[in-house]
């Protein structure tokens, strides 16, 4: 009589687990069939070519700004002396610089995401740090730490690495959630804390932070208080195979390549100043708060949605991208350029979505319109 038993269970067990893949694979075939009926004439004009797929289509969009500023164009022709493929990085942290907000690199070790940022560093006339996290380090290890002078038998306090310009934060992940939150106050107020004192960072301050998100050992998830104070989370994708044939010629020359210093900080200032004032139409505005709001919404795959802090980036990030371009206005097709790099960090699906592989940036196009 047991193994009877024993084997309905199992038979019953067996019929869920097959009832459940059926449902959940017409579930994701009826989200992709809306996704792939999204309207594509909402594509911007003279700026993305034909592309395979629907996805990639939308993913390229930064990847396509036409750089009209000279001094923005001579910055990224530096890097490109050594760096070779990843356009929609690099474009993304002109716009960072130009807005003096932070970005979250992501993707797979070994695709040279901290040498482009260290290219960087030696374009701009800019304090340049990096901070290679690791699983022991201490908030004093970033931010400030206090040395003994045996002469003086007396401790002296010395600001640390967080001092700079361009902040380059390496493997954010793989230090504690203690020393993670050591940055916020840094990355949102530029300024730190000693005891009762307060200390004013150097502007601009610019945080740049890769993850490697395929490694799960020794690692902790960015707290989403950190997440929402990046403007960007910028996906690093493989090089085509010319592109990587191309990346071989670069590094028989690597000691021959040399970046100047092409942008100085007065002229960066300029820049900032130029982008705060390009104009931004009514409609706009509320194109843009109507795509937040909207991840805000009873959704079946969203948990929560983005923050106030969403709209805000989107609309700066939008007056970097129409100020790149050559223009004093913001576009529907500006917004559109930066919208998945700014908001695909600030979502949390629910399991369901997580369970069946949604993709946040098909979620994120559904509200497209």
């Amino acid at each position: 009589m047991l193994p009877v038993l024993i084997a309905l269970v199992f038979v019953m067990i067996a019929c869920i687990v097959v009832f459940v893949y059926i449902y959940t694979q017409q579930d994701k075939k009826t989200f992709e069939k809306k996704i792939a009926s999204v309207d594509t004439n909402i594509t911007p004009r003279n700026t993305v070519p034909d592309t395979s797929t629907h996805r990639q289509q939308f993913a390229d969009w930064i990847a396509w700004i036409k750089i009209e500023q000279e001094d923005i164009q001579h910055l990224v022709q530096e890097v490109q002396k050594v760096i070779v493929w990843m356009h929609r990085l690099v474009y993304g942290i002109c716009i960072a610089l130009l807005t003096e907000w932070h970005v979250l690199i992501q993707w797979a070790p070994w695709l040279a995401k901290t040498k482009t940022v260290a290219s960087f560093a030696q374009a701009v006339w800019l304090i340049f740090q990096r901070i290679q996290f690791t699983p022991d380090m201490l908030p004093s290890d970033v931010v400030w730490v206090q040395i003994y002078n045996p002469k003086t038998q007396a401790f002296s306090t010395e600001l640390w690495p967080i001092v700079g310009n361009l902040i380059l934060a390496d493997e954010i992940n793989r230090t504690t959630p203690k020393v993670q939150a050591a940055l916020l106050e840094s990355m949102q107020e530029k300024q730190i804390t000693l005891w009762w004192e307060t200390h004013k960072l150097p502007r601009p301050f610019v945080v740049l932070a890769t993850q490697n998100p395929l490694e799960q050992e020794w690692t902790y998830p960015l707290p989403e208080a950190q997440l929402d104070r990046f403007m960007c989370q910028i996906l690093v994708e493989y090089p085509s195979e010319w592109e990587e044939q191309e990346i071989l010629n670069r590094i028989e020359q690597d000691e021959t390549i040399k970046i100047k210093k092409v942008l100085t900080l007065k002229k960066l200032h300029e820049h900032q100043q130029h982008v705060a004032q390009v104009v931004i139409d009514d409609s706009i505005k509320a194109y843009i708060t109507q795509l937040v709001q909207q991840t805000r919404q009873s959704h079946e795959y969203i948990m929560y949605g983005a923050s106030p802090r969403a709209s805000i980036a989107l609309m700066q990030a939008a007056k970097a991208v129409a100020y790149l371009q050559g223009r004093d206005y913001v576009t529907h097709d500006d917004v559109r350029a930066i919208y998945l790099s700014v908001m695909r960090h600030r979502i949390i699906l629910t399991y369901e979505a997580r369970a069946m592989q949604i993709n946040v940036d098909d979620v994120l196009l559904s509200f497209i319109s």
